[in-house]
């Protein structure tokens, strides 16, 4: 039977804390097994998730090979002379409603959060967000990002919590093929699930724009974002006090400060021609500027809202963003389920 690498679970353990009621509940709600003879919403899912984990490779090929294996069928108590062919799996893709696998996660995610205490779901409160573009496939698209390379891309951004994915938005509209466009979008989603959050938002240089920053502070969205260095801004106040000590672990501080983020604002001129104007913005942010000891000729500036960290904080909090790098390279060969969910032609 097959294991996670690494891990001592087997596959049937790990989908024994899958209650099937609930993938019951769900295939009646969302009427995921509308019109369907076989493929059903909860033989699909099995399918699926006991194939990325079986498999290097996922294709549907694959999933046909899988479906048709006597060892599949003897754990989920499948008839033995059901059968299924790859043109049948490539339909039923293609036509299944997504949102049945997205609300089983999600209330996976919340089961799982609640067998933590309040303290430690405290460590879990940093959500680094990225975003990754699935493109290998992506020419079987009817829609997707244009890059004009002959293929289509889709973008996926996901809010990791160090566990598990928190949050998974999928955008395949041009307009997100800019990460200011797409990461404001995800996070704002997870927050409208999450009213009573106390987050920290880390994110990499993906978000510069100056009115998504401000609308996160309205919103009391907390973030750590890694800025442009040599931002223009105006020290409104330094945080560094007399005699403070500037070694920060791994980091030398080289400045804390409040201040006011200038932004360029399009203005017309006489021609019709268009150029940026700096002009300041009256939110007050915090600038925190630090050099690496093992990289010293390379410095690090970060904006937050969260006037309330140390300087060190700031620094390691973003250090720790590279656990979602692990995890979406992790996940890459993976990554063409987001293919079969969005493609209404396959091969």
């Amino acid at each position: 039977m097959a294991n996670f690498k690494d891990h001592k679970v087997s596959v049937k353990e790990l989908l024994g804390f899958i209650p099937e009621a609930l993938l019951s509940h769900l295939s009646t709600s969302t009427k995921v097994d509308h019109y369907s003879k076989v493929l059903h919403g909860k033989k699909v899912f099995y399918l699926l998730l006991y194939s990325i984990m079986d498999n290097e490779k996922l294709s549907q090929r694959t999933l046909e090979d899988t479906f048709n294996y006597s060892g599949f069928k003897s754990i989920f108590n499948l008839d033995e002379s059901e059968t299924i062919r790859r043109s049948s799996i490539s339909e039923r893709l293609s036509k299944i409603d997504a949102s049945y696998f997205k609300e089983i996660f999600e209330c996976m995610y919340d089961r799982f959060s609640e067998s933590y205490n309040q303290l430690e779901r405290g460590k879990y409160n940093l959500i680094r967000v990225d975003s990754t573009i699935v493109a290998e496939a992506a020419g079987k698209l009817k829609e997707g990002i244009d890059q004009k390379s002959g293929k289509k891309l889709i973008k996926y951004s996901v809010s990791f919590d160090g566990i598990l994915p928190s949050g998974v938005e999928i955008f395949n509209a041009q307009r997100y093929s800019a990460e200011d466009n797409a990461l404001p979008e995800a996070i704002l989603n997870q927050v409208k699930k999450d009213t009573e959050h106390s987050n920290i938002y880390i994110i990499d240089r993906g978000i510069q724009s100056i009115r998504t920053m401000k609308d996160f502070d309205k919103k009391n969205i907390k973030f750590v974002i890694r800025s442009k260095e040599n931002r223009k801004h105006q020290e409104i106040r330094s945080l560094i006090q007399e005699n403070q000590d500037l070694d920060i672990g791994e980091n030398i501080l080289i400045q804390d400060s409040i201040v006011n983020l200038y932004t360029g604002v399009p203005i017309k001129n006489k021609r019709g021609n268009t150029h940026h104007r700096q002009e300041k913005v009256d939110n007050q942010f915090r600038l925190v500027v630090v050099k690496n000891k093992q990289n010293p000729e390379k410095a690090f500036w970060f904006i937050t809202n969260d006037f309330q960290l140390t300087a060190k904080e700031v620094a390691d909090y973003y250090r720790k963003r590279w656990d979602i790098e692990v995890f979406l390279d992790l996940s890459n060969k993976n990554s063409i389920l987001v293919i079969l969910f969005h493609s209404a032609k396959m091969e």
